[in-house]
């Protein structure tokens, strides 16, 4: 099957039914994507698919086939981080790692999308992401500081 990983064409010969965390991290090599628990509650193994954030940890990957899927490799193919890592790391939004390239991907989906810097709203789109470290207000520091810089 035919799958679009970060704007690149990938060709995936495995099983159908395999989750696409594992396909991602073993058969693609990108291990940006973490899991945590296994069964979508967390988060943590969140990617876009035609840029909405999923829970890869659920999605077979012949669900993904002919589809567009972001990693959190995407937000920085190069050296320059993205500005919304760029906030991150200016607000310290990111303790442990483990919550966070879901978080990144749930994040950027809201900034990319036009999202506002209400708080509350953002809160509300990230509340499918758990961070146990963070208590998440850097987190919103760093989406709101990412808003504020696109609109100026």
């Amino acid at each position: 099957m035919k799958i679009s990983v970060n704007g690149r064409k990938r060709s995936y010969t495995g099983p159908a039914f395999k989750r696409l965390i594992d396909v991602l991290r073993e058969d693609f090599g990108l291990t940006g994507t973490k899991e945590g628990c296994g069964e979508g509650e967390c988060g943590a193994c969140t990617v876009l698919l035609d840029g909405r954030p999923v829970a890869s940890c659920l999605i077979p990957v012949e669900h993904a086939e002919g589809r567009k899927i972001e990693t959190v490799e995407s937000l920085a193919p190069g050296k320059a981080l993205n500005p919304l890592q760029k906030s991150f790391l200016e607000e310290a939004a990111s303790q442990c790692g483990i919550c966070t390239p879901g978080v990144l991907l749930t994040a950027w989906s809201w900034v990319r999308a036009g999202g506002s810097a209400d708080r509350q709203a953002i809160r509300r789109h990230l509340s499918g992401n758990l961070c146990r470290c963070t208590g998440y207000q850097s987190i919103v520091d760093a989406v709101v500081k990412t808003i504020k810089r696109r609109i100026r």
